[in-house]
């Protein structure tokens, strides 16, 4: 949760060292766009330092994304670094971005969070995630899974629904915080089962698993990333996933609408973007380099052992995905009477 300091292009040697062993989200993107088409590649491109900015902490599904796929495709040539700026479910990195200057060395890795569902949680939101941003790229398409501990006896989606209409309020689930996507994610399985279950909000998504695991709550329902390593060790059993179809790492799994609720689908989706002006030629050069990236047979690999699969697409593509998603979560977050923290 500790902010961390923003490295500058003059950083000492030891600086340099520490941010080569950083993730890097953004790198392998600018740097594969050097070899993208001639019209493209014509554009001059910056050479200072690059800023991609992860509004959530260190061990989120959106950080262990980014620190997948940094490692496998980063390449030299460019500063490009992570700096992890969470708080208010992602609003503050967000509008860190959405006020910075539209010179393509400052990017958001955007989250459903940030994107879809906070303009329904804060009245007063700082930015408008239609009209501050510039989309790049989708990233990556990450199902919920709904996890209990190993030593939990609910075996089945349908166990959990007996036990929680059986005794309303008993029940209670994690997430990273009020409003999180994890949140959000469970009250739309609430509305659709007619369930009550108390919610036990934390601050990130980490310690939210750790405690299921301790046994002090009874579910969660987060992006895979944070789980698949828990379920592949025993230590979680997963109920059911989010998509509209089950988990390539979890074949065993069966998705909600296969569990008896048709038509359920509740995936988190994260992509790039860049703060609005930003000019086209470095825009669409971004994108190239993103689709370049989410081609390479070992980030697909990697994604794969994370329970996300590649989201390949244009800028409006993906601007387009952004504007569908708003209204759908804001009649989840009316219904369940969701509060930010």
């Amino acid at each position: 949760m500790q902010r961390e300091m923003i490295p500058t292009h003059h950083a000492s040697a030891s600086g340099r060292r520490v941010l080569r062993r950083r993730a890097v989200l953004a790198a392998p993107f600018l740097a594969a766009a050097l070899c993208a088409a001639p019209a493209l590649a014509q554009e001059p491109w910056p050479t200072k330092g690059v800023r991609v900015i992860m509004p959530f902490p260190a061990g989120s599904g959106t950080d262990i994304l980014a620190r997948a796929i940094g490692p496998r495709l980063a390449q030299p040539g460019q500063t490009v670094y992570i700096d992890n700026k969470p708080g208010a479910g992602g609003s503050l990195g967000a509008d860190l971005v959405a006020k910075a200057e539209p010179d393509g060395l400052t990017l958001l890795m955007g989250h459903i969070g940030t994107l879809a569902v906070n303009p329904a949680l804060y009245p007063r939101l700082p930015y408008d995630p239609v009209k501050s941003f510039a989309p790049v790229a989708g990233v990556a398409r990450v199902p919920n899974v709904l996890v209990v501990s190993a030593g939990s006896d609910l075996r089945s989606l349908a166990d959990l629904v007996a036990r929680a209409k059986a005794q309303p309020g008993r029940l209670t689930y994690s997430s990273g915080g009020n409003g999180s996507a994890a949140h959000i994610a469970m009250e739309s399985l609430k509305l659709r089962a007619g369930l009550f279950m108390s919610h036990i909000p934390y601050r990130g998504t980490a310690p939210s698993v750790q405690d299921l695991i301790g046994g002090q709550v009874d579910a969660t329902f987060t992006g895979s990333p944070a789980v698949l390593p828990h379920i592949r060790s025993g230590r979680l059993r997963a109920l059911a996933v989010s998509g509209s179809a089950r988990l390539a790492a979890l074949p065993e799994v069966p998705t909600v609408a296969e569990a008896g609720y048709k038509g359920f689908e509740a995936d988190q989706w994260y992509g790039l973007m860049a703060p609005a002006g930003t000019p086209a030629p470095v825009l669409a050069r971004l994108n190239a380099a993103v689709q370049q990236a989410l081609q390479s047979a070992e980030v697909v690999q990697q994604f794969a052992n994370e329970g996300a699969s590649p989201m390949p697409g244009t800028a409006q593509a993906f601007g387009e995905l952004i504007a569908r998603e708003i209204p759908r979560w804001r009649e989840v977050v009316k219904a369940g009477n969701v509060r930010p923290d």
